[in-house]
């Protein structure tokens, strides 16, 4: 089963050489889950998050503003493998020829996905065997809305 997930925040973990590491923070099923992702990744989650505009575009930005252009549209993110410690995602999405829809999958990294997810407000789905795997409870993490997360 999937369950939507929302984007808790950007919060900051303890990698296994002792140093901070960021992580996007997603809440579904009454849990969190936290993805480990690098800085930039954060940056652009946050700005995606805030709506804030950059000078120029960046490339998240430009993707949406792509698809759009080209008659597409970004339907939903689904957070739908963990191998390894790494999760993996899939982004659906659609374009209408001849007056009808046709489904397209594209294999992403979670954190591109939910930048994305983040900007056209598509949903992003995390399966239970993800959320079995790699939930917390949501007390396993510090989510004080001054700071950054930690965990």
């Amino acid at each position: 089963m999937e369950h939507t997930a929302e984007v808790e925040g950007i919060g900051v973990g303890v990698g296994a050489d002792g140093t901070n590491v960021p992580a996007v923070v997603l809440r579904a099923r009454e849990e969190v889950l936290p993805i480990f992702v690098t800085a930039d990744q954060a940056q652009t989650i946050r700005l995606g998050l805030a709506g804030e505009p950059f000078e120029r575009p960046l490339t998240h930005d430009l993707l949406v503003e792509m698809v759009t252009e080209f008659g597409g549209a970004i339907d939903g993110v689904r957070i739908d493998d963990l191998t390894d410690g790494t999760f993996y995602a899939k982004l659906d999405a659609e374009r209408y020829e001849d007056g009808e829809p046709v489904s397209y999958v594209f294999d992403a990294r979670p954190s591109d996905a939910i930048a994305l997810a983040v900007r056209v407000d598509c949903p992003i789905y995390v399966s239970d065997e993800i959320l079995d795997a790699a939930g917390r409870p949501p007390s396993a993490i510090d989510l004080s809305p001054d700071d950054d997360d930690t965990f």
